[in-house]
């Protein structure tokens, strides 16, 4: 038997399995459907972080050069 003639029984053996199985688990859209929940959720939870730490940094009375690196304000550079 040539190897052509085997890997078509074999294929054909295999694919004739998987249709008498159903049951093949989870179909995927639910997991794609939680993935870009989880998404949503990251997004919104950077965002809130985001917005935190930009009012705190603001809530910072006389911060150097309006928000500009420590020594990068007036008089920098020699």
């Amino acid at each position: 038997m040539s190897i052509l003639s085997y890997l078509h029984v074999v294929l054909t053996t295999r694919l004739a399995e998987l249709r008498r199985d159903s049951e093949r688990g989870d179909s995927p859209v639910p997991t794609a459907v939680i993935i870009a929940g989880l998404v949503a959720v990251a997004i919104a939870v950077t965002a809130l972080a985001l917005t935190k730490a930009d009012n705190w940094m603001t809530g910072i009375p006389n911060h150097p050069g309006g928000g500009t690196a420590p020594g990068a304000g007036e008089g920098a550079g020699g």
